[in-house]
């Protein structure tokens, strides 16, 4: 018999299918919450500790009191992820407000809802790898303040909707001056002149975890960074590519249908995906 995937749901785990909240939680009423996904490799976390800081970050900064005190939630990460059959999982941890009739204002004092669940990592293929990614810039349509990570998603499900209908990978989102930010569920990069340059961190743009991890990487091999605005027809561009915890990093070869650089995953790319990569076995070994 399969094992039933278990999520946790306040309390307790409970199997997925009967996992419910109620129907005036604050999160379906008004999108009024937070959330992080967090990578395990044969029970080996990337990186929770920052994960669940940024958690604690993002609910500090909409006043959301966090249900669980890190090291519980670190607990029950861990759990969760333990009653689920993946050796390589995606960890999905939500927080909301709480329940309440559905009003702008909240007069009483909420139990916050705390959701765990736990699914297979997604991984590129090894075709999409050779290939390098593709994707399509649109003007920035979010709210502003994407340092928080916030659950209202519209304006990304927009995004990842329109590059799907253009069959390309990723939405990557422009400000009025037409600098890169970040995609809907990525971090950007380019190669520019030989320097690593990204747009710096502020309320148009989430600090991803793995956007971290490809800054010190680069920095272990001496490859140049520069945090600051920065557009696709800048002349020195050479490579994209995009970071995330699905992702690790991943070339992106054409955007707008245009080649980047010579159109084919270039070398700065593959070397921080390597980096990564080799990261993530060390990790996986000293688990096993």
């Amino acid at each position: 018999m399969t094992k039933p995937l278990m999520a946790y749901v306040n309390n307790g785990f409970v199997p997925l299918d009967e996992a419910y909240v109620h129907i005036e939680d604050r999160g379906f009423q008004f999108a009024d919450g937070v959330y992080e996904v967090v990578a395990c490799f044969g029970g080996a976390y990337l990186d929770l500790e920052p994960h669940l800081q940024r958690l604690q970050r993002s609910c500090e900064a909409i006043a959301i009191d966090l249900p669980k005190s890190l090291d519980e939630l670190q607990a029950l990460v861990q759990q969760a992820y333990a009653k689920n059959p993946f050796d390589d999982a995606m960890v999905y941890i939500q927080v909301t407000r709480g329940v309440a009739p559905r009003s702008h204002i909240v007069k009483q004092k909420l139990a916050p809802t705390l959701v765990i669940t736990v699914r297979e990592l997604p991984k590129p293929s090894d075709e999409k790898l050779q290939a390098g990614a593709t994707g399509i810039t649109l003007p920035d349509i979010r709210w502003k303040h994407c340092e928080i990570k916030s659950i209202a998603l519209l304006a990304s499900v927009m995004g990842k909707q329109e590059a799907v209908k253009q069959g390309v990978d990723e939405t990557f989102w422009l400000d009025t001056q037409n600098h890169v930010l970040e995609g809907c569920a990525t971090n950007i990069f380019a190669v520019i002149d030989g320097k690593l340059v990204t747009h710096p961190l502020d309320h148009q743009v989430l600090g991803g975890i793995t956007r971290d991890m490809v800054l010190a990487a680069a920095k272990s091999v001496n490859i140049e960074i520069q945090e600051r605005e920065w557009s696709l027809d800048e002349v020195g561009v050479t490579e994209c590519m995009m970071s995330s915890t699905t992702n690790a990093v991943l070339p992106v070869c054409y955007i707008n249908q245009q080649p980047i650089g010579n159109g084919k995953p270039g070398a700065v790319s593959q070397k921080l995906r390597n980096i990564l990569l080799q990261q993530l076995e060390d990790l996986r070994q000293s688990c096993a």
